[in-house]
């Protein structure tokens, strides 16, 4: 099982662990994570090479994001959850109550970054927006909904990207993608594809994706996928445009976090 967990995946970023194996325990001491919980069906061997994906995929995020270890729990406020629960059909989901992140046993794999998306997401809301939102609100349905920002440079990226991603170039109407997404939930007669949220992870994991340093524990399927011939993933253009506001703002981010230690 976990020689065939580790072929499954394909990565070509630095040797983060120098050919060690680490657990799940290392992963809450050096990134900080709430906590950590494993599924009792879990097997050990399949446990430690979950480790080791998770650790190179987290590692491999901070990497393409330039940001300090507390940025990818979020400030020590998220949990992550591997082969615990779940729902058919489902391979991974983010919980803002309890701000918990889960990948299923068998099939989270890919869905890393789309889901800490998810709660980047949700946690920024309350830093982007004052006075602050609902709990469980997200920052990108905020925006959509026409809170009021906080004023911060790094604030005023996040509002492009979001502009970017829902608007056109005039700001006056909805982005094409915005009406591509729409249609396709039209079509299936359902509200989903087209949630801001869900229109901004995969627009965050596409543009991860499109990134020279590949991961596919971390992202997968954004670019040839059934899904993405349909137009469930940004084009090209849209995808650099919103690269050229997500990368720097979480640059800017992490420069921030390193001058106030």
């Amino acid at each position: 099982m976990a020689d065939r967990l580790r072929r499954q995946y394909y990565r070509n970023g630095p040797p983060h662990r120098a050919g060690a194996d680490v657990s799940f325990g290392d992963l809450v001491k050096i990134f900080g994570f709430n906590s950590i919980h494993i599924g009792r069906w879990v097997q050990s061997a399949e446990q430690q090479q979950a480790a080791n994906l998770f650790f190179d995929a987290l590692c491999d995020l901070q990497l393409l994001l330039q940001v300090p270890e507390q940025v990818i729990s979020l400030n020590g406020s998220l949990a992550l959850t591997y082969g615990i629960g779940g729902q058919r059909g489902v391979c991974a989901h983010y919980q803002p109550q309890g701000r918990i992140l889960a990948l299923a046993k068998n099939a989270g794999g890919g869905s890393l970054a789309h889901e800490w998306f998810h709660a980047f997401d949700h946690y920024i809301a309350s830093k982007m927006f004052n006075p602050a939102p609902p709990a469980n609100r997200f920052a990108s349905r905020c925006y959509l909904d026409g809170l009021t920002l906080h004023p911060h440079p790094l604030n005023a990226l996040l509002q492009q990207a979001f502009k970017a991603l829902y608007l056109s170039s005039d700001g006056q109407n909805e982005s094409e993608y915005f009406k591509q997404c729409r249609t396709l939930d039209a079509g299936r007669q359902q509200l989903y594809l087209a949630m801001p949220e869900e229109m901004a992870a995969r627009a965050f994991e596409n543009m991860l994706q499109r990134q020279p340093l590949k991961n596919s524990f971390l992202v997968s399927g954004t670019l040839q996928s059934g899904a993405a011939k349909l137009g469930v993933y940004p084009d090209q253009q849209l995808s650099s445009a919103l690269g050229q506001l997500w990368l720097p703002y979480f640059q800017g981010l992490g420069q921030s976090l390193r001058r106030a230690r």
